[in-house]
């Protein structure tokens, strides 16, 4: 059932005239008034110009593209890809034609702006949604996930997922470009234990986050599968059906994906660990700032410890030594999304694709010494 103005007004105690000046912003309202507006906008989850099935029902040339942070390369690269297929090129009359008008929206990790900017774009009866990279596995959050994008969905919007597994519901959406991480996450720790790591320290993202707990899952498996994890308690198929292991424990430490995270884990690592040969780190950020940690404690890369990244960022190859990483599609992955938003491109079967990634070795992994 549509939820009218008329709806809002009842809840929210005031006349419909008041809603429109709130919603508007063209007229002076009282903060306590205004307060209450929306309170009740948000209540009925209310869609602005909406009174109207046919409206309701109706999309903008608005294309919402939703990101953690636009300032990491990781965000910035899929966001500026999908925009360029959503913009379109243009014939050069400043006219627009069959483009549409992308705004990206910078979540800044956190849920509820996250679920904001997804209640502003479902006001806005915006034509697609992209949202890139890992989502918060919390039940509480991946409900109300499941429940507005059911609804912009319901309403005529595509909702595209980059870089992000569905949802454990498997909550309508268009489709999910998912990147293959626990296969990349295993292959670059089986690169290590080839070239004779035992010791391997892992500086890991945020718990809550997919993409960190699907990297490191890889991580273990390579790890148990090489015997890395016994601790005496029966080796790696003891270790994975108690959930992990006092080694695989004291060897990760998480935290966020910058470089101050970088260096602050490796430090620990290094203090729990002295003799680790080589470290993983949750992205290529991050493992900047384990490269600098080692060379402070006056180790050299890859002579005494070794430095394995993720992502392929652009600066991996240029750092000294050029940084081990797994390469995403990062590019590729947010032109497919910006083509499925504009329903340039037909989804892939079952509205699900699994983006391979690749290992880059580089000068920033060696065997250890001795």
């Amino acid at each position: 059932m549509t939820v009218t103005l008329a709806d809002v007004a009842a809840r929210a105690r005031v006349s419909p005239a008041t809603v429109s000046r709130v919603l508007n912003g063209n007229y002076p309202v009282a903060a306590s008034t205004r307060e209450r507006v929306l309170r009740a906008v948000d209540d009925l989850d209310y869609v602005l110009n909406g009174p109207a099935s046919s409206l309701a029902a109706a999309t903008s040339d608005l294309i919402g593209i939703l990101v953690n942070d636009i300032a990491d390369p990781f965000f910035g690269i899929m966001a500026g890809a999908a925009q360029s297929e959503i913009g379109g090129p243009g014939d050069g009359s400043g006219r627009a034609g069959g483009e549409k008008l992308a705004i990206v929206c910078n979540t800044g990790g956190t849920p509820e702006r996250e679920l904001t900017y997804l209640t502003l774009l479902q006001r806005q009866r915006a034509a697609a949604v992209v949202l890139t990279g890992g989502a918060v596995e919390d039940p509480a959050h991946q409900a109300a996930m499941s429940a507005k994008l059911a609804k912009l969905a319901d309403a005529g919007t595509r909702v595209v997922l980059c870089g992000r597994p569905p949802l454990p519901d498997g909550a309508s959406v268009l489709a999910a470009l998912a990147f293959d991480n626990r296969g990349g996450g295993r292959r670059l720790t089986e690169h290590l234990i080839s070239l004779g790591h035992r010791s391997i320290g892992y500086a890991a993202g945020p718990l809550e986050r997919t993409t960190t707990r699907h990297r490191l899952e890889g991580h273990h498996e390579a790890m148990r599968a090489a015997g890395l994890y016994g601790d005496g308690d029966g080796g790696g198929a003891a270790a994975a059906r108690d959930g992990g292991s006092r080694t695989e424990e004291r060897l990760t430490v998480h935290g966020s994906y910058d470089r101050s995270s970088g260096y602050d884990a490796t430090v620990e690592l290094l203090r729990r660990e002295p003799g680790i040969t080589a470290v993983v780190a949750a992205n290529d950020t991050v493992a900047l700032g384990a490269a600098a940690a080692i060379r402070d404690r006056g180790l050299r890369i890859p002579e005494d410890v070794s430095v394995a990244g993720f992502d392929d960022l652009p600066f991996s190859v240029d750092v000294v030594p050029a940084l081990t990483t797994v390469r995403l599609p990062l590019f590729e992955a947010g032109a497919r999304a910006g083509r499925l938003a504009m329903g340039k491109e037909t989804p892939p079967p079952g509205g699900i694709a699994t983006i391979p990634a690749e290992l880059m070795v580089r000068g920033s992994t060696a065997a250890p010494r001795g």
